[in-house]
């Protein structure tokens, strides 16, 4: 599962990164990124550009849309069966930029959050889909959804699903419709390891209330 992440980078360097146009709306530094928000994905409807989607995918059939709080994540194992998510891996993939995320580790004290993220600190890009759905008025609405895998070595010591995290090589593919489904099942896969690193974060995180830099901050001492 990935039910929340963070995006402290600029939207600026993120658009730099990734070759994109300049952004056409701001976003202040995100430390406890959670479901229902408005947040930057890439599609290969715009490549070009960032757009705000809500996170929590609603089907185009779908006859209310609190659906999207159920569906913030799709298993990578059995997107081409379920209804909700069959076409939108054919023909609606999308990149969701994110520079960490958070899991909780169990332990003997309780569960311990932790914040991972590539060591280099760059920019990570999850595997996405997206969807556009209208009310009775004809009222759009865009939202997305996570997919997530198998964990790599590292984050089978605290989870047992991590992101799908699509490599920078691999970005323009996961986007290209004309690109097969035997080349985007081959990218649904733990993110190689030694890339990743994970830190123990406070409990603060665990309220999506909370938001700001501190957040990152170690737990605090017992002593």
């Amino acid at each position: 599962m990935c039910g929340r992440y963070t995006l402290k980078m600029p939207l600026l360097e993120v658009a730099a990164e990734l070759g994109l146009d300049h952004p056409e709306f701001a976003l202040e530094p995100r430390y406890n990124i959670a479901p229902t928000q408005r947040l930057p994905i890439v599609t290969g409807e715009l490549p070009r550009r960032l757009q705000l989607m809500r996170w929590g995918l609603v089907p185009a059939w779908a006859k209310d849309p609190s659906i999207g709080n159920k569906l913030i994540n799709a298993r990578a194992e059995t997107l081409s069966e379920k209804p909700a998510f069959r076409k939108a891996l054919e023909m609606r993939r999308c990149l969701v930029v994110a520079d960490g995320f958070y899991e909780w580790k169990a332990t003997p004290y309780g569960k311990s959050p932790q914040h991972i993220h590539l060591q280099t600190n760059g920019l990570l890009t999850f595997g996405g889909l997206w969807e556009s759905w209208r009310d009775a008025e004809g009222k759009e609405l865009r939202t997305f959804t996570i997919i997530t895998t198998t964990p790599n070595t590292l984050m089978a010591e605290i989870h047992d699903r991590m992101p799908v995290i699509v490599p920078p090589e691999f970005r323009d593919k996961w986007l290209d419709a004309r690109t097969s489904m035997a080349e985007i099942d081959a990218l649904l896969v733990p993110l190689a390891d030694g890339l990743l690193t994970a830190e123990t974060v406070g409990n603060q995180v665990n309220s999506p209330r909370n938001e700001g830099p501190g957040l990152l901050d170690g737990p605090a001492s017992l002593f």
